[in-house]
Order: C-alpha cells, then sequence, then structure tokens
C-alpha cells in the first residue's frame, strides 16, 4: 500500500473486484452511467460525497487511506493547546495495523533505520520498540 501517491479510484476498483459487486448495481446505488464509474476508476480523486457513497457501498472505509497518509506525511501539528475550536479535536495520531507493518518493513528490509523512522514519522521512540517487539 502506498500512503504517499494515493489513488483512490484504482483503490476503489480493486475493491468492487474483491466484493465482487455487478456494475448496475454500483450504478444504480451511485446514480450514474458505466461510463462514468470507469472515469472514476482512474481518478486520482474523488469528492469526499462521492467517496463516503463508495465507503457505503463497499463497506470499506476509504478515508482512512488518507487518515494513514495525514500521520505518516504532515508536519507536525503547532496548534497551540488552549485554542478554542468548534471542531472536534484528536488526542493523538491512531496507527493502524498497516502502518505498523510498512514501517517495519522499512526497517527490516534496511530502507530505513530506527533513528530515520523516529525523525521522519515522528514515532517516539518508545512506541517504535514495543512494536518491533511485539510484531516480530
Amino acid at each position: 500500500m502506498n500512503f504517499k501517491n494515493i489513488q483512490i479510484g484504482k483503490m476503489i476498483e480493486i475493491k468492487v473486484k474483491e466484493r465482487e459487486i455487478e456494475i448496475s448495481r454500483i450504478s444504480n446505488f451511485l446514480h450514474c452511467k458505466e461510463e462514468a464509474i470507469s472515469k472514476m476508476y482512474k481518478a486520482k480523486s474523488l469528492d469526499t460525497e462521492l467517496l463516503l457513497k463508495w465507503s457505503k457501498l463497499l463497506e470499506y472505509d476509504f478515508f482512512r487511506i488518507y487518515c494513514q497518509h495525514l500521520i505518516l506525511y504532515a508536519p507536525p501539528s503547532s496548534e497551540v493547546k488552549n485554542i478554542k475550536t468548534k471542531l472536534p479535536r484528536f488526542r493523538k495520531n491512531i496507527y493502524t495495523r498497516e502502518i505498523i507493518n510498512y514501517i517495519i518493513e522499512q526497517i527490516n528490509s534496511g530502507a530505513m533505520s530506527k533513528t530515520d523512522v523516529i525523525e521522519l514519522y515522528r514515532i517516539p521512540k518508545t512506541t517504535l520498540y514495543k512494536w518491533l517487539d511485539k510484531y516480530k
């Protein structure tokens, strides 16, 4: 899984094939023609409303792919803790099993050192060592 360069249309197409969903069902659910669905499969990004529909149809959270991208590649927040906002606050990063596997694979293959991972992805040293011990 490449979390850096997300091709959401391709991922949707893969999930459709895995679930063996008929194109007619997709067309009815999304209220569009087969040509539009083919275009979506080739799209690098989709409107959030449309992506939400795909997530419901395929019973898969496609938004989580973007969350993983943010965890791995977004700069740390410089947000001041006491500023009031009406938007929800998220306490910490949640690392999925896929992310943990990816990071461990990078270390085991020699592509990155432990220090590189800690600096690049801002993962606490103790967390990384716990992963390495737990998921050998």
